[in-house]
């Protein structure tokens, strides 16, 4: 059973940047997909970006150009690069790991706790 635990939330003023991390344990091999979403106060979890395990990934017209996924498969490691930051990227960050890369969330069988971000204005 993979467990991801994520880090590197904070709070930025706009237009300054962040980087998150989720790692990966509990399991023998990386999961062939893992995304990032987020959930802002009074909104509904939405996705972010995904990236399957040879690094294809897939961008929310929200944030492509500012945002970029990547995975480490030998460390474990997803990230997360988030520049250009907006008041609107406010919310709680959360990896999620599944066998096919969707924007839905059902296809994620697995969820880290969520690591918060907010930007000021």
């Amino acid at each position: 059973q993979v467990q991801l635990v994520e880090s590197g939330g904070g709070s930025v003023q706009a237009g300054g940047s962040l980087r998150l991390s989720c790692v990966a344990s509990g399991a023998m091999h990386m999961p062939y997909c893992l995304g990032w979403f987020r959930q802002a106060p009074g909104k509904e979890r939405e996705g972010v970006a995904t990236i399957t395990r040879r690094g294809s990934a897939t961008y929310a017209d929200s944030v492509k150009g500012r945002f970029t996924i990547s995975r480490d498969n030998a460390k474990n490691t997803l990230y997360l690069q988030m520049n250009s930051l907006k008041p609107e990227d406010t919310a709680m960050y959360y990896c999620a790991a599944g066998p096919v890369c969707s924007d839905q969330l059902a296809d994620y069988a697995t969820w880290g706790q969520g690591t918060q971000v907010t930007v000021s204005s």
